[in-house]
């Protein structure tokens, strides 16, 4: 994704890295190819309203965005950053225990808070993880992530599949499973040690790492990086109302759990592509040129998602997920390893993941009365929501250093 400092200067990455991070972040994606799609449906099928579903989802966005950005900043200092991993995914296993046996509104949202609150550190951790790898050994970030990708699509369809026959109680069982499996993928993630500088073996070659890392510490502080990141999250947030009903939708249409699950995997598949080809399109778009087409792209997907499309329709139009996701997430990246140092990788991980949790948990929020009173057509309020958020992008171009706000030449 960027330039790196040769791995003589780190030594050599820990063995098997690109296997046991590719696994590190696939499994926890496996509870999340279970989650977005059908707690939802575990949720209606518990007999709760539209608002009250709308809460449940949004509450725990709040506990999460307050949560792990905190633990992210926490794990810069320790020893080992995969240490929280362990216990976020131990925990979670416990809490997903509890839920099993609840049906009350007030304690499936307060357990549902905590589960969330204590696995939402997982994801930040493990992005840090294969950005590390990124940076010091030159990994390509894409090659390793869209097995995350892969494993959302594997989930969702035996999801599907299991809970079109067994019905909604199987939603968090599923659930558990994946758990579970996320504690021992904890335990084999590499261990990468705490950020340190760059160890050459001639004093010519330390001064020249030096200079080359220095260059890339910048402060997490930089208004154009914040623009940025704020832009970026109004799109992803413009996601929450087909994270929160879209499944619910589908299935008053008549579509199956396995149609349902296709529908899901449709997209994911588009976005694995992506991934795989990450470093081509990286070099040949820059990460800017992806982050602007992926959220005009998002404007769009949200305009035409009220149409009556039917099943061929709207697997179509699940697929532009490649650009409304994937080409605005592998942007950011980009920018933040341009931009920031090593020594603020979970910070900066973790700042990305408040902005868009913060902006999803009110955006789901909102969603509840936006599908009761207008339906499918709320999506028109997600195109609004994405195009704000494109504008807020495109002025955070201008204000990068060299660009005409500073009073230089832009780049581009």
């Amino acid at each position: 994704m960027t330039a790196h400092v040769p791995s003589a200067f780190y030594g050599a990455p820990p063995a098997w890295f690109r296997l046991r991070s590719a696994l590190g972040f696939c499994v926890p994606m496996l509870t999340s190819g279970v989650i977005l799609p059908f707690v939802p449906v575990w949720l209606k099928h518990l007999g709760f309203a539209e608002g009250e579903i709308a809460l449940v989802l949004a509450v725990p966005m709040v506990a999460k965005v307050l949560v792990a950005p905190v633990v992210a900043v926490f794990a810069d200092r320790l020893k080992e950053r995969s240490t929280v991993l362990v216990w976020s995914a131990g925990l979670s296993v416990l809490l997903t225990l509890c839920l099993l046996s609840v049906d009350s509104f007030w304690v499936v949202l307060l357990l549902y808070s905590l589960l969330q609150a204590v696995f939402s550190p997982y994801m930040p951790v493990v992005e840090s993880v294969l950005m590390t790898g990124v940076r010091r050994w030159g990994y390509d970030y894409g090659s390793m992530r869209l097995w995350g990708s892969l494993g959302f699509v594997l989930s969702t369809l035996v999801a599907g599949w299991v809970i079109g026959h067994a019905g909604a109680d199987a939603v968090m069982p599923l659930v558990l499973g994946g758990f579970v499996l996320a504690v021992a993928s904890a335990l084999v993630v590499p261990r990468t040690g705490n950020v340190r500088r760059p160890v050459a073996i001639r004093p010519s070659e330390t001064a020249d790492a030096a200079s080359r890392v220095s260059s890339r510490e910048g402060s997490l502080i930089q208004l154009h990086l914040q623009m940025l990141l704020i832009g970026a999250c109004l799109v992803q947030s413009s996601h929450a109302m087909l994270y929160a009903f879209s499944s619910i939708y589908w299935q008053q249409l008549g579509f199956s759990g396995t149609a349902i699950g296709v529908l899901w995997s449709g997209g994911v598949v588009a976005e694995v592509l992506v991934f795989a080809v990450s470093g081509r399109l990286l070099k040949r778009l820059g990460p800017w040129t992806m982050v602007r087409f992926g959220c005009a792209v998002a404007v769009c997907r949200w305009l035409l998602f009220p149409l009556p499309l039917g099943l061929t329709g709207y697997l179509l139009l699940q697929f532009t997920h490649a650009f409304t996701f994937a080409f605005v997430h592998l942007g950011i990246q980009q920018r933040i390893v341009e931009a920031v140092g090593e020594a603020h990788e979970a910070s900066a991980q973790g700042n990305y993941f408040f902005y868009n949790g913060a902006f999803m948990a009110l955006c789901t929020l909102a969603c509840g009365p936006l599908y009761r009173h207008f339906g499918q057509s709320g999506y028109l309020f997600m195109a609004g929501l994405a195009a704000v958020g494109l504008l807020v992008v495109i002025a955070a171009w201008y204000m990068l250093p060299g660009g005409p706000v500073s009073g230089g030449k832009r780049r581009a």
